[in-house]
């Protein structure tokens, strides 16, 4: 019988990597309006952009601003296409979050709602048109 063997997880958060060509609206919305802790910016390895890094909890976020691409993710946030959609922020403070969010200039998808007891979400597109969810759980 073969063995299964899964990954052995050493950090207790994911690295999420955005490519983006829209470098200073996509690094003032997540530092600046979500509030994202800036750690630096480096060259990316290998040369054609910079990384951004910020935290969000433990996951570190690394913005990818690069020249140009090849093509963009296609529109229209989960029901758009396959492939990674959405990701989502666990937070304590969910009504000012999207309200700051809109203040800013992002689009709110969903403003905020229950999804099950307890449980509330709002949704928001970054300046890029990727979403994100911010989670709040009472």
């Amino acid at each position: 019988e073969e063995s299964k063997m899964g990954v052995a997880v050493t950090k207790k958060a994911i690295d999420l990597g955005i490519v983006t060509t829209n470098g200073e609206a996509m690094l003032a919305f997540y530092r600046d309006t979500v509030g994202l802790r800036y750690v630096e910016s480096m060259p990316m390895p290998g040369g054609g952009g910079t990384m951004h890094r910020m935290l969000c909890g433990d996951s570190l976020i690394k913005l990818v601003v690069v020249p140009k691409v090849a093509a963009s993710a296609a529109p229209g946030g989960i029901p758009g296409a396959n492939g990674y959609r959405y990701w989502t922020i666990t937070v304590s403070n969910l009504a000012e979050v999207v309200e700051a969010c809109g203040k800013a200039g992002a689009r709110v998808i969903i403003a905020e709602k229950q999804v099950r007891p307890g449980v509330r979400i709002g949704m928001v597109a970054d300046p890029d048109g990727n979403w994100v969810e911010f989670l709040q759980a009472d």
